[in-house]
């Protein structure tokens, strides 16, 4: 049997097919982890009557922007999430939102959860603020939730989850309250799915949306990017976050000589806090 490692794709097709990833979402597959290109389009291969990558890349060179391409950068896309996950950084979170409402309490709070996959993150964000609603006086805050994948956002929008799905994280409380049981999926109820707005965005091409928000997740996205794309994208992320706003990375990520428009939080560990002044300075730098 074949290890992880070998293949049976041309170290030409493995190239082209990386490229084509990173033209359009400017996401990299190290050169240690290109055995998944062959794993992840497997099904793509069968779909289209194709045998190799080879075979593949032939078939790409004339509809690089077609339905073809759109499905192999939807299987090369990691869509791994979870309900809940990192529960304790997502409690901070909500302990922020409530922070900074007490200290604005005429304004609706506006959080982005970026690189959003199918959807379980902005949902649980939402579970929670609606918790908070009606234990603690939290006004329900304006939830955005983007992702460059428009397959990832057919399925965030739908709400529907397998049984797998939606045991990972989701305690049974909140299933039985928030979920429906149909036909083995469960369903987010309309009372929760009106809460969180989904969109189709690229972090690396896009400009930020519109208005500024108060708290941005963008958690284990920047891993897939080079140092050049991740300060692109940290001066997207800046531009949409309120002057003092929080940015919340994944647990190995960090703006730490990557970026000066977010700073450590002296207020809340592990977030960042946008500064206005540095990135300034730093986009003066890079011009």
């Amino acid at each position: 049997m074949l290890g992880p490692q070998q293949s049976f794709a041309s170290p030409g097709a493995v190239n082209v097919i990386g490229a084509l990833l990173e033209q359009r979402t400017g996401q990299q597959i190290a050169a240690n982890r290109a055995w998944r290109i062959e794993t992840a389009l497997k099904p793509v291969l069968r779909e289209h009557g194709l045998d190799t990558l080879d075979q593949l890349i032939a078939r790409l060179a004339g509809e690089r922007h077609g339905p073809l391409a759109d499905a192999v950068i939807n299987a090369l896309l990691n869509q791994e999430s979870s309900f809940f996950r990192d529960a304790g950084v997502l409690e901070m979170v909500a302990e922020a939102a409530l922070a900074i409402q007490a200290e604005h309490p005429g304004r609706r709070l506006r959080v982005w959860s970026a690189g959003c996959s199918v959807g379980q993150e902005p949902y649980s964000l939402a579970m929670l603020f609606e918790e908070l609603a009606v234990s603690r006086g939290l006004a329900m805050p304006e939830i955005v939730a983007s992702d460059v994948c428009p397959q990832a956002l057919v399925r965030a929008r739908a709400g529907r989850y397998s049984q797998f799905e939606i045991q990972r994280g989701l305690p049974v409380r909140r299933m039985v309250s928030w979920f429906d049981s149909e036909n083995g999926e469960w369903v987010v109820r309309p009372e929760l799915a009106k809460r969180v707005q989904f969109r189709c965005h690229n972090l690396t091409r896009d400009p930020a949306p519109v208005g500024k928000f108060d708290i941005v997740l963008c958690r284990n996205v920047l891993l897939y990017f080079s140092a050049s794309v991740r300060r692109s994208v940290f001066d997207t992320l800046h531009a949409a976050t309120r002057d003092g706003g929080l940015l919340v990375l994944g647990a190995g990520e960090t703006v730490i000589g990557q970026t000066e428009a977010f700073r450590p939080s002296d207020r809340f560990r592990g977030f960042y806090v946008a500064d206005s002044g540095q990135a300034s300075l730093t986009r003066a730098a890079v011009r």
